[in-house]
């Protein structure tokens, strides 16, 4: 039975990683797996789905005013039967593209994995994350550490000095230059001011 699923986590966790193994995984049976991705993000290119450990894909860009179910019903209509959607960064979806994702479940019998962040650098929920935690049939976190060595479930925006930023958009793009995954008791001590973060991360060897 298809479902729809969410799959959550802290910044650097492997979201995407995970993502593109689901789609191979798929691919690797024989089977279609169609991808949507962002506009907004493009550290990969337009269209790229792409993951740190160097791993990468094309997908379909969306933006919020996209409907996903005509997009996922077009792909159909020109490239024949789909098994599988799959949506990298899904905290950027908006509420109605949500919804318009359970229907490509329910009408259409598609199984739809979404993988994204829980919440802002301010610890505050982004609207698709809310409306898939509360519309979801399967939610999982996709789990990773903080530098402390507890879970890491927050994600913190910092400077180049390695301090918490405390204002600005919800939404500004970056790595592992911009962003760090702490646990809670970190991200309360760094956004009380106590103490820097270092931002960047070691390559994979």
């Amino acid at each position: 039975m298809a479902k729809l699923y969410f799959y959550h986590s802290a910044m650097n966790a492997g979201k995407t990683t995970t993502l593109l193994q689901s789609a191979y995984n798929y691919r690797e049976r024989g089977m279609r797996a169609l991808i949507l991705t962002p506009r907004l993000d493009h550290r990969g290119g337009s269209g790229t789905v792409a993951s740190r450990i160097g791993l990468q894909s094309e997908g379909i860009t969306f933006d919020r005013g996209s409907d996903l179910l005509a997009i996922v019903q077009a792909d159909i209509a020109t490239q024949g039967p789909l098994h599988c959607v799959l949506v990298d960064e899904a905290q950027f979806l908006s509420k109605a593209q949500v919804w318009q994702l359970s229907e490509v479940v329910d009408a259409l019998r598609i199984p739809v994995l979404c993988y994204g962040l829980r919440t802002d650098f301010r610890g505050e929920l982004f609207e698709g994350s809310q409306y898939l935690l509360a519309w979801a049939d399967e939610i999982s976190e996709i789990k990773t550490i903080c530098h402390s060595g507890k879970k890491a479930t927050m994600t913190v925006r910092v400077d180049a000095r390695g301090r918490a930023v405390q204002d600005g958009p919800q939404v500004e793009i970056g790595g592992n230059e911009r962003y760090v995954s702490v646990s809670r008791a970190e991200f309360k001590k760094v956004m009380r001011g106590e103490g820097v973060i270092e931002p960047s991360q070691p390559p994979l060897l």
